[in-house]
């Protein structure tokens, strides 16, 4: 991707080294907490019911919200956690090289951490311009959400979100929110290298913002309310995938409109899309695939919907809620 000298988002906001009186290292991760609970994918592995006792305890303790244990990436007022980790999640401080400051307390930032700022911030320019015009065209005014790097944990509207999540978007403040050590695990342990896969995890969160403008988001979040858990289960998945379809209409836009995309960058953004996929993480947590448990959907419809965005390039294509076929 040819980001460099491009514009610059002015919408992102660096809270990586704010103090913090503690950064709770939970164990697994994902899109909110992980511990047993009926094969959930989830739900999968965990401390059981002791240990998420003295989790909660300890977050009483140092002033952290534990709502965060029962998020589960919802619309209206929850977040998005997107990117389930997979377990035993190492220690970010075992990552050198440039990308964040894991649970860090006002640490230097380098060169590199600068470098990967600079590009984030070109990316989200990207999804402005992107969606500022297919808004127009509707007659519409596109609203830019804000992007947050933090390092370990930060305070949302959603309550607080820990690098474990992944990053997640939350409706509440319309912001997006992202420890860039998250690009270290998504090279290394999701084998989805290039910054093109990484420019496609923040287009995938702005696909949120968008769903949120849309009245989308909302309508979601009251229907899952009415749901037993399966069945809003398969409704986030909905979500989810219309979300990566989105991130393909942004990809479909820089492709027509600007140089800067390469050869093999799409296909970065491909590998990203499976490698995340609900059937690839589950497999590589807990050893087998439970679908009804599938919130994000599987490698195949992640990888469908991205391309089909990306492939035709409007809204019209990516009703995920009135198909068959996922």
């Amino acid at each position: 991707m040819r980001w460099r000298g491009q514009r610059e988002s002015q919408n992102v906001e660096d809270r990586r080294g704010e103090r913090r009186g503690f950064s709770f290292p939970f164990p697994g991760g994902g899109g909110g907490m992980r511990f047993p609970s009926g094969g959930s994918a989830r739900r999968g592995g965990g401390i059981g019911i002791v240990g998420l006792l003295i989790i909660l305890g300890l977050m009483l303790f140092f002033g952290l919200d534990p709502s965060v244990l029962m998020q589960g990436g919802g619309g209206g007022g929850g977040g998005f956690p997107d990117i389930q980790l997979p377990q035993s999640r190492p220690d970010a401080t075992n990552f050198p090289t440039p990308g964040g400051q894991g649970t860090d307390i006002r640490r230097p930032k380098t060169a590199g951490d600068d470098d990967l700022k600079r590009f984030v911030a070109v990316v989200l320019a990207t999804t402005e311009d992107s969606w500022e015009q297919t808004f127009e065209r509707f007659g519409k005014r596109y609203r830019d959400p804000t992007l947050v790097l933090f390092s370990g944990s930060v305070r949302s509207a959603c309550g607080t979100g820990m690098a474990a999540m992944g990053p997640f978007y939350c409706p509440g403040d319309e912001k997006v929110y992202i420890d860039l050590d998250f690009y270290r695990e998504l090279k290394n342990r999701f084998r989805a290298p290039g910054d093109f896969a990484q420019a496609y995890v923040i287009a995938h969160e702005v696909g949120h913002h968008v769903q949120k403008l849309l009245g989308i988001a909302d309508q979601v979040e009251a229907a899952r309310g009415r749901m037993s858990k399966s069945d809003g289960n398969a409704l986030q998945v909905r979500m989810e995938l219309q979300a990566d379809c989105f991130a393909g209409i942004w990809a479909n836009q820089m492709q027509a409109s600007t140089e800067l995309i390469e050869p093999g960058d799409i296909d970065e953004a491909l590998g990203a899309a499976s490698a995340i996929g609900d059937d690839r993480i589950q497999k590589q947590t807990q050893g087998y695939v439970v679908p009804d448990s599938f919130t994000h959907g599987s490698s195949a419809q992640r990888v469908r919907w991205f391309r089909r965005g990306y492939d035709n390039g409007t809204l019209q294509v990516c009703d995920t809620f009135n198909t068959d076929k996922l």
